[in-house]
């Protein structure tokens, strides 16, 4: 195994930031203009501007690091020779996006070795980005960010994508129920939310790896974790972060 240096992963850090910006350059002039959606086959909305930023994103990584792969939620997986691979999802909450509610975002993830070590959560439409590389801290802005010290789910402000797929779930209503606050704040906003401090929990029970890969760095270096929602088919397809006062109660209360 290659482990990166803290070097190596700095001037990877900063390329996925300067992606990051690229794609916002073409996904906001689009959001404000208001735009259309089209569903795939598996019923999913996709737009122009999700298929014009991962084509940015492609291209940006391809030239700067050409070894590496690339697998993007539009347009499938590029090996690379490398043992590295940039995930992206060029616009997470795309139905946000297409309803013009800003809480949508580009996620970018740096896999090493089967690993996300680094990752980028940029929310243009809110001006904020949260990013983190493995043994580097996480940062919101440029700032050092941590998860809230909030210990009891009844003071806690419990977030999810959609609360009709949480309550589908065992244990989904009784964390709702129990929480101070509960509010779909979700998407990648919700983790980036979380990772700042400003809410305790996030609950997606259906991702994709796209959706999930960038997310990894970010919490854990926060101080948070982040754990598949407790019976999920496969690792990776679901996702449960907290602080790290909460975590074990949540995925407790999940699985009864």
């Amino acid at each position: 195994m290659t482990a990166l240096e803290p070097a190596e992963l700095r001037t990877l850090l900063e390329l996925a930031l300067e992606a990051a910006r690229r794609a916002g350059e073409v996904i906001l002039p689009l959001y404000r203009e208001g735009i259309r959606a089209e569903l795939k086959a598996d019923a999913t909305p996709v737009t122009e501007a999700d298929r014009r930023a991962e084509l940015v994103l492609r291209e940006f990584f391809a030239r700067e690091t050409p070894a590496f792969g690339f697998l993007g939620e539009e347009f499938g997986d590029a090996a690379g020779e490398a043992p590295g691979r940039w995930i992206v999802d060029p616009i997470d909450g795309t139905k946000a996006f297409v309803h013009r509610v800003p809480l949508f975002g580009t996620l970018i993830a740096l896999e090493w070795e089967g690993a996300s070590v680094l990752g980028v959560i940029a929310c243009h439409a809110v001006g904020e980005t949260a990013w983190a590389a493995r043994g580097l801290g996480a940062y919101l802005d440029g700032q050092p960010c941590r998860v809230s010290s909030v210990e009891t789910l009844e003071t806690a402000t419990v977030l999810a994508t959609d609360w009709r797929a949480v309550l589908e779930r065992p244990g989904g209503a009784t964390v709702f129920r129990r929480a101070r606050l509960a509010r779909t704040w979700g998407d990648c906003y919700g983790y980036l939310l979380v990772a700042a401090g400003r809410a305790e929990v996030m609950l997606d029970p259906e991702l994709n790896l796209w959706d999930v890969a960038a997310l990894e760095p970010i919490i854990t270096e926060a101080g948070g974790r982040l754990a598949d929602w407790p019976g999920a088919p496969a690792p990776r397809s679901s996702a449960v972060a907290a602080n790290a006062s909460l975590a074990d109660e949540v995925v407790r209360l999940l699985s009864a």
